[in-house]
């Protein structure tokens, strides 16, 4: 059984960016994702997301659960099967503090979320976050705090560059439980509004992996700030679902088990 949908409060997120060579991209893309290119790059990085007041809807907010989480994603596109130009983020990773989205993902709700620990401060001014996975191929520790504007060597030219950017990709998929497909949410906001934020200190585990990323395949780019920002989360079928029309109702999703259940590479 999964929910259809689930609501709350994004308390603090967190966008760690970095440009990646895009054949070093592409080759960490499952069909039919291709890196969203900017400025010749593709563009990877962290969500760092403290979850608060989160139940299905209906479900009054007192008793809503709260959590922090990490997503490590890539700025992707692809074409339906209607052939239509479509873009979000691919999500080979993620990472949850909460027991509760450890066991339920990709059985309750959509995407396997790897167990970790984390330390947040955060004043409204500063934030420090520590992450510790239990396998430590996804730990992260960052520091910084309030910032003007984006880095000058940043691929995205402005803070409103960098809001269109990132709220286009509404769609995240990621792999599930058993790998054989793919899962997908849509994050829906009331709000929208990003702020800049300027790095003290920043180490990844996963984008220090040379095996992953060659030396010179990848760089910092900039960080961004999203707070207090009511929204939903709700379900989105697998990008290779094909997708018909149906006369009178618009776009119609039909699952074919033989596609539903091809594994990607």
């Amino acid at each position: 059984m999964r929910l259809p949908a689930l609501q709350g409060l994004v308390r603090r997120r967190i966008l760690v960016n970095f440009r990646v060579d895009p054949e070093v991209a592409a080759r960490q893309l499952p069909a039919p994702f291709r890196p969203k290119l900017v400025g010749g790059w593709a563009v990877a990085g962290i969500c760092l997301i403290r979850l608060e007041q989160m139940r299905p809807l209906g479900i009054p907010s007192a008793l809503g659960l709260s959590s922090e989480n990490a997503a490590h994603r890539i700025a992707v596109t692809w074409e339906d099967s209607l052939g239509q130009a479509r873009e979000g983020v691919y999500i080979p990773r993620r990472d949850t503090g909460a027991l509760l989205n450890h066991l339920a993902g990709g059985r309750v709700f959509p995407g396997y979320y790897h167990h970790a620990r984390f330390e947040a401060r955060d004043d409204g001014k500063a934030v420090e976050i520590v992450m510790e996975t239990d396998d430590g191929r996804g730990n992260v520790r960052l520091k910084a705090r309030a910032g003007a504007e984006l880095p000058s060597a940043s691929v995205l030219s402005s803070l409103a560059e960098a809001s269109s950017f990132f709220g286009a990709g509404s769609e995240g998929y990621s792999p599930n439980r058993n790998g054989g497909r793919l899962d997908g949410l849509r994050l829906r906001t009331r709000a929208w509004r990003i702020d800049a934020l300027a790095l003290e200190h920043l180490s990844s585990a996963y984008y220090a992996d040379g095996a992953r990323f060659p030396p010179g395949s990848v760089e910092y780019d900039c960080a961004l700030i999203m707070r207090d920002i009511p929204h939903e989360w709700q379900l989105v079928p697998d990008p290779c679902t094909p997708i018909e029309r149906d006369a009178g109702q618009g776009l119609r999703n039909q699952a074919e088990p033989a596609q539903l259940a091809r594994a990607r590479a």
